[in-house]
């Protein structure tokens, strides 16, 4: 049964009134069909000088592709437009600003084979791919992503199996790059067989914005291939609630009812997301499709992403104003990726007011006092910050 149909809407075939319904939904015909220059762009867009600017960059830098799915969500006259500020590149681009870095998680350095990030104990990020099937604007990988970056992905597929088959106390691999579904199933089945064959691997995951630019790809046959290698999760990204079509509900439906259990990571960002009211209908929508909101990010330092970031105190408002306003599912957990590889450290607003070794002075939502008695005799009841890493 598919959720709630209200504000799920098809943008189909918009600008391509040509194509078949055949042609429309085979994920294959979407890829051949992508918008890659400037001169496709304009033939569609009233384009301001900045992003032809920007459009004119992207020989040089992060390439340029969008999927016609989701070409069609971008309104033609409109530069402020949420999806458009995503995918179609501005001058800024070429702009680095003071703390800005290629490699703003610290993944080069935490690299032990090609194509392997290992910088907590039992977790590791496996980069299976440099394509993706649109390129966002403000890709932490940029340096890697899209065979024009400034570094090469260059994967060792058996030096990896071979690290992981040595290193036991990795539990968790996580396949991302790029995008892991744009490799075919047959692709895809072999990468997971080898890992599913090492007994220490307990659980696998997925990060894909695959089912948003290229919901077609999410087809019957890829979904009864990944149930043969559960437990596997897997997270999306969707940044803003027109994301979410009839199109990209069906697939994650698809995905849901196959087992795999989804969450959504947003990224933060100027002009896209960085309003309650945007951010409170996002959540809302990816509950109905079954999809829990995981986390806020606020945008990397990566090179040239300045117009794009918000302040950090734009994303603890946004956080506020979901916590005890809304579904305690639908409140996604605010982290910053430690510039330069310390991780995802979590930032909440200030609920606790002080903290002594006799009490706790907790501000709720409404804002109101409360105090909870600390465990008589415990002398570790001391405040301290913590961090949670995680991929």
């Amino acid at each position: 049964m598919n959720p709630p149909s209200r504000g799920f809407h098809t943008h189909a075939p918009g600008f391509w009134p040509e194509a078949t319904d055949a042609e429309w939904n085979d994920w294959r015909w979407q890829l051949r069909h992508r918008i890659t220059s400037l001169e496709q762009a304009e033939q569609h867009l009233r384009l301001t000088p900045d992003e032809r600017e920007g459009l004119l960059l992207t020989r040089h830098k992060l390439a340029f592709a969008i999927t016609p799915h989701y070409f069609n969500l971008i309104e033609p006259d409109n530069p402020d437009c949420p999806i458009r500020r995503q995918v179609i590149p501005r001058a800024g681009e070429a702009v680095i600003t003071s703390g800005e870095m290629a490699d703003p998680c610290g993944e080069d350095s935490h690299m032990p084979v090609p194509g392997l990030v290992h910088r907590y104990p039992d977790r590791v990020l496996f980069l299976v791919t440099d394509r993706c099937a649109s390129y966002c604007r403000y890709c932490t990988r940029s340096r890697v992503v899209s065979g024009v970056g400034e570094q090469e992905l260059e994967t060792d597929f058996e030096a990896v199996y071979e690290y992981l088959a040595a290193h036991t106390e990795v539990r968790d691999v996580l396949l991302s790059g790029g995008d892991a579904l744009l490799l075919s199933d047959d692709k895809l089945r072999k990468i997971l067989s080898r890992l599913r064959a090492l007994p220490h691997i307990e659980f696998l995951r997925i990060g894909s914005r695959v089912p948003i630019f290229l919901p077609q790809r999410i087809t019957p046959e890829l979904c009864n291939m990944l149930k043969e290698f559960h437990p596997l999760w897997m997270s999306v990204h969707v940044n803003h609630p027109r994301e979410l079509t009839t199109e990209v509900r069906d697939a994650l439906g698809r995905l849901a009812d196959a087992g795999i259990p989804l969450g959504n990571q947003s990224v933060l960002l100027a002009g896209v997301n960085d309003n309650p009211d945007t951010m409170r209908a996002l959540i809302h929508r990816l509950l109905c499709c079954r999809v829990r909101p995981y986390y806020l990010y606020q945008c990397d330092l990566i090179h040239g992403s300045a117009h794009l970031r918000t302040s950090v105190a734009k994303g603890l408002e946004i956080i506020e104003s979901l916590r005890g306003h809304t579904t305690g599912y639908a409140v996604p957990q605010y982290v910053i990726d430690a510039p330069g590889g310390g991780g995802k450290v979590p930032v909440s607003p200030g609920y606790v007011v002080y903290h002594d070794k006799e009490k706790v002075v907790l501000r709720n939502y409404e804002g109101r006092i409360f105090e909870y008695p600390e465990k008589p005799g415990d002398t570790s009841a001391v405040v301290r910050p913590e961090a949670i890493l995680e991929y």
